[in-house]
Formats: structure tokens, C-alpha cells, sequence
């Protein structure tokens, strides 16, 4: 079933880039990134609500609190330079650059989370860089 959902993921992160970068014609990139943060955050919020899952917030730990806030710092900075960047250049130069990230989170996982690497992923990772450069070159 995970992979139904990454597809899925894939999906709308396509649309994404799509949908941002004409809604970015006329508008500044930091306003428009304010605009979908909104909206992202009432579409959480709402499922929360949905699945009945909002109980579970006082049982959050202390580590988990700073290292989400952490994550929704990293990502609000990926999402005004994503929105800057679209804003600036072609979607079709700018995502596979911003999906350089795997090879980033590859990286930074085997350093600060220990995950293995095998040779396998290493070429994988390999394949990302050669294609990111193919196709922004």
C-alpha cells in the first residue's frame, strides 16, 4: 500500500510545481507561498479533526515537538525557494533540481540516521545526479 501512496505523493508534487507556477504570474513568490502554506495548514488540521487523531497531542514528547518544528522550519525555507525559484525559471528545470533532494536525504541519512547504503542505492543516487544535470543543462 506504501506504494500506491508514494505514487500518489508523486502525483500531486507534479501538480504542485504546475499549479504554483502559473498561480505565480503577477503575484510575489513569498505571498504566494504564504497562500498555500495556508491552505496546507487547514487541509492538515481538517484531517486531524477528521480521523480523530487530535487526542493524541498532549501525548507528544518533547524531542518530537522540537524536531517537528525543526522539519516545518526546513520545509517552509524549501517552500519560498521552490516558489522563488519557479517564479524565476522553467517548472521542467527547476523540480528536478528540487528533486535532487533524494540524493541529499541519502546522504544525511547514512551520516545522522546510520542507514545502510548499498551499492544498489549508490547507483541509484548516481543515475538522480547524472539525470538532474542532463536535464537542467
Amino acid at each position: 500500500m506504501w506504494f500506491v501512496y508514494a505514487l500518489l505523493s508523486a502525483l500531486f508534487a507534479a501538480l504542485t510545481a504546475i499549479l504554483a507556477k502559473v498561480g505565480l504570474d503577477g503575484i510575489n513568490s513569498t505571498l504566494a507561498t504564504a497562500i498555500r502554506t495556508a491552505v496546507v495548514l487547514v487541509m492538515a488540521w481538517g484531517m486531524v479533526f477528521l480521523a480523530g487523531t487530535q487526542q493524541g497531542i498532549p501525548d507528544i514528547s518533547k524531542k518530537s515537538w522540537i524536531f517537528l518544528v525543526l522539519s516545518g522550519l526546513a520545509t517552509g525555507a524549501s517552500w519560498l525557494f521552490y516558489f522563488k525559484a519557479l517564479q524565476l525559471g522553467d517548472a521542467s528545470k527547476v523540480v528536478p533540481i528540487d528533486k535532487f533532494s533524494l540524493v541529499i536525504t541519502i546522504v544525511l541519512a547514512f551520516i545522522f540516521l546510520h542507514e545502510t547504503v548499498t551499492l544498489k542505492v549508490i547507483i541509484g543516487a548516481f543515475l538522480i545526479t547524472a539525470g538532474t544535470f542532463v536535464m537542467i543543462l
